[in-house]
């Protein structure tokens, strides 16, 4: 499967012509047939809203969760620019969820009980930037701890949790790779649940190489920097031109 909005696009209507319904983590089991679509955001925000658009666009009622990395070195969450861009995939129909990366939190690390107390922490800030109550977290690369305990969060839902991990099958593109046909898997109709998790930031028009996609976000920094300064900093023109971005 290429990593572009066409081949995604085909593999939303690949799930509807082969009988899955689109669910959430919370309706999943009104259906006999059904996939869950998961969508994490650990690099780009404005990627995301892109992916969410096109899901709108494209029809057939395709429903996502999308996972926001609140302790992110690559966006802020709470910026105006982003808050409006998170509010823009609720507002396509998508659930918004908590991406949260226990590494975070080394003084924690392994011990269950306290990471719950920090999940609970990061989604009432996170429900506050995006208005609305946070039902879902997925874990940013989960320690084998964490997966083996089946950690319970009142009142939330653990995308990690043993049911959406073990008794679904479970579909993943980390790493812009995907480690099973998935193409092939949703046209055997093997499996009656499959959880599919997709990045966003992997996805454009046309098809590139892991390699010119790390480059084009790395070197795409610097122009983003200068935008941002731009609106912030009086007649930069006059202290640097924009064409000295390299």
């Amino acid at each position: 499967m290429k990593f572009t909005y066409e081949s995604y696009t085909e593999l939303l209507r690949k799930l509807q012509r082969n009988g899955y319904h689109i669910v959430n983590y919370e309706n999943w089991n009104e259906y006999d047939r059904s996939v869950i679509l998961r969508h994490d955001i650990d690099y780009d925000i404005k990627k995301a809203v892109d992916l969410a658009m096109l899901e709108k666009e494209t029809g057939g009622g395709y429903k996502a969760t999308y996972f926001v990395l609140l302790t992110s070195d690559f966006y802020n969450v709470f910026s105006k620019k982003n808050v409006d861009a998170l509010r823009q995939i609720v507002d396509c129909g998508h659930t918004i969820g908590l991406h949260f990366d226990e590494v975070r939190y080394p003084e924690i690390a392994g011990n269950p009980e306290k990471i719950k107390s920090k999940i609970i922490e990061e989604r009432k800030l996170l429900s506050v930037a995006v208005g609305q109550d946070i039902k879902c977290v997925s874990m940013h690369r989960p320690g084998k701890a964490i997966l083996d305990v089946d950690l319970q969060i009142p009142g939330m839902i653990n995308s990690y949790g043993q049911k959406f991990f073990k008794e679904f099958k479970y579909l993943s593109d980390s790493r812009r790779r995907w480690r099973e046909p998935v193409e092939h898997i949703i046209e055997a109709q093997e499996y009656d649940r499959l959880h599919i998790l997709t990045h966003p930031f992997w996805y454009n028009m046309t098809d590139r190489s892991l390699h010119d996609s790390i480059f084009e976000f790395v070197n795409n920094a610097n122009r983003s920097r200068y935008n941002f300064l731009q609106s912030n900093f009086t007649d930069l023109e006059s202290v640097m031109l924009s064409g000295e971005v390299l």
